[in-house]
C-alpha cells in the first residue's frame, strides 16, 4: 500500500490569487513542501482568463478598503512583475465618461474619490475629450492615467513557472471533493487520489463557499455567480482608441457598466454586462446546472438580494437577450459602433459573495479557520489586486501558522 503524500502548506486553486500566494510562499519559506491543486486541466481557465485584462487604479472604491490599498499597490507591482519577466502590457490610462447632467455631478463625486485614492487623474472637457478620442460622445471625463491592459493569462503562466522551478508542485486535473481537518493536520481527498498537509489556502472562486462546507463550517456568505457578457468589435475598430472607455457608473448598482477595453493583442471588446448565471461555470445562456439553481433557491440571502435588485436584473435580463438594447448602452458614448459590429466574444463568470442578509459583499472577504484559509470574496479587482492579496495570505500564514 502506498505512502499518502504529505505536503506543509496546499493552496487549492491556480487563477491568479492562488498562483501568486503559492509564488510568494515559495520564495519566502523554500524549505517547506507546498502544493497547488487544480480540477482543470491548465492554470488561469475562469475568472483569471477571462476577464477584461485591465490593470485597474482603484477609482471606485471607499479609500482605505482592501480593495483600494491593494488595487493601488496591485498595480505597481503587476507592472513590475510584466517588466521583469518581459510580458506585454499598456498603461493606456482610462477616460471615465458622462454623457448627461446627472452624470456629470457622478463624474465629480468619483473625480474626489480618485483623490482620495491619490490617483493621477485630469478633468478633461468635451473638446479635450474629442480631441483624445474622436469617436467619444461626451459632456465631460474624466482620464486616469495609470489603469492599464495586460494578459493575466500569460501572467499566471509564467507564476506558475516560477513557483514550479522554485521548488514547488502543482498538480492539474486534481478536483477536491472532500476536506477534513483534524487538530494535527487537513487531509484531503480528489477524485484520483488522498493527501494530507499542515494548512490549507482555499483560492477557490465560485466554489469558495462550497470548499468551506465541505469541512463541514458555515460560511457568512454564497457564491452567486454573475455571467459577464462580451463583444469583440469588429475588426475596423482595432487600434482605434487611445484609451480604455467606460461610463459613469450608477452608484445604486453593483457593476460598473459596458466599456470599451483595448485588448493587449490590439482587438478591442465591449462589455460587461452583469447577468446572473444559471451556473457556477455557465459561460452560454444555454448552460445551466441544476444543482447550482437549487443551491441558489435555497439560500435565504439569494431571495432577499433579488428583491433588492429586481428592475436591474430584469434590464439586464433584456439587454442580454436583446442585442440592439445592448448597443444602446455602447452608443450612450460611442455611436459610431453598429449592430453588425458586435462580434461573438466568450463570457466571463463574476464569482460574487452574498451575505445572509442579502447584501452583496463588495470589499475582498476572508474566512479562517485553526488550520485553513479561504478567499471568499475576490472579484474585480482581484486580477490587478492578485500580488498584495497574496501578500496578505502569507502573513496571514505566518502569524497563524509559520512562524508561531
Amino acid at each position: 500500500m502506498s505512502t499518502m503524500s504529505t505536503y506543509d502548506i496546499c493552496i487549492v486553486g491556480a487563477g491568479i490569487v492562488g498562483l501568486s500566494t503559492a509564488r510568494q510562499l515559495q520564495l519566502n519559506y523554500p524549505h517547506l513542501k507546498i502544493l497547488i491543486l487544480e480540477k482543470e486541466s491548465g492554470v488561469a481557465l475562469h475568472q483569471t482568463g477571462r476577464n477584461s485584462g485591465v490593470i485597474h487604479a482603484g477609482v471606485y472604491y471607499p479609500p482605505q478598503s482592501l480593495k483600494a490599498n491593494f488595487c493601488r499597490e496591485g498595480l505597481k507591482k503587476t507592472i513590475d512583475y510584466c517588466q521583469e519577466h518581459h510580458l506585454p502590457y499598456e498603461q493606456c490610462g482610462k477616460l471615465i465618461v458622462a454623457t448627461n447632467t446627472v452624470e456629470l455631478q457622478r463624474m465629480e463625486a468619483l473625480y474626489q474619490r480618485c483623490l482620495e485614492n491619490k490617483l493621477d487623474v485630469i478633468r478633461l472637457s468635451r473638446e479635450e475629450l474629442q480631441e483624445r478620442e474622436p469617436d467619444i460622445d461626451g459632456c465631460a471625463a474624466i482620464y486616469v492615467k495609470e489603469t492599464g491592459i495586460v494578459n493575466y493569462q500569460a501572467l499566471s503562466e509564467q507564476l506558475a513557472k516560477e513557483f514550479i522551478e522554485s521548488g514547488g508542485t502543482l498538480q492539474l486535473n486534481a478536483e477536491v471533493v472532500q476536506i477534513q481537518e483534524t487538530a494535527t493536520e487537513i487531509r484531503l481527498d480528489t477524485k484520483k487520489h488522498s493527501l494530507r498537509c499542515r494548512y490549507l489556502i482555499s483560492c477557490s472562486g465560485v466554489m469558495a463557499d462550497r470548499l468551506i462546507r465541505m469541512m463541514g463550517e458555515r460560511p457568512d456568505f454564497q457564491i452567486v455567480p454573475f455571467r459577464g457578457e462580451y463583444y469583440r468589435l469588429s475588426p475596423q475598430f482595432d487600434a482605434r482608441f487611445q484609451h480604455l472607455i467606460y461610463p459613469v457608473p450608477d452608484p445604486s448598482l453593483p457593476f460598473l457598466g459596458v466599456h470599451l477595453t483595448k485588448m493587449i493583442d490590439g482587438s478591442v471588446t465591449a462589455g460587461p454586462n452583469a447577468m446572473l448565471a444559471y451556473g457556477r461555470e455557465s459561460y452560454r445562456k444555454c448552460d445551466i446546472s441544476p444543482s447550482d439553481v437549487l443551491d441558489m433557491v435555497r439560500y435565504p440571502g439569494f431571495w432577499k438580494m433579488l428583491s433588492r435588485n429586481l428592475f436591474p436584473g430584469v434590464d439586464e435580463l433584456l439587454h442580454s437577450y436583446i442585442r440592439s438594447l445592448y448597443l444602446k448602452k455602447v452608443q450612450k458614448y460611442c455611436p459610431n459602433i453598429q449592430l453588425k459590429d458586435l462580434k461573438p466574444f466568450p463570457s466571463g463568470i463574476r464569482a460574487q459573495a452574498i451575505s445572509r442578509d442579502g447584501q452583496l459583499m463588495q470589499d475582498f472577504h476572508f474566512f479562517e479557520t485553526k488550520r485553513t484559509l479561504h478567499v471568499g470574496n475576490a472579484p474585480s479587482p482581484a486580477a490587478t489586486s492578485a500580488f498584495p492579496i497574496g501578500a496578505y495570505i502569507m502573513s496571514k500564514a505566518a502569524k497563524n501558522w509559520l512562524d508561531g
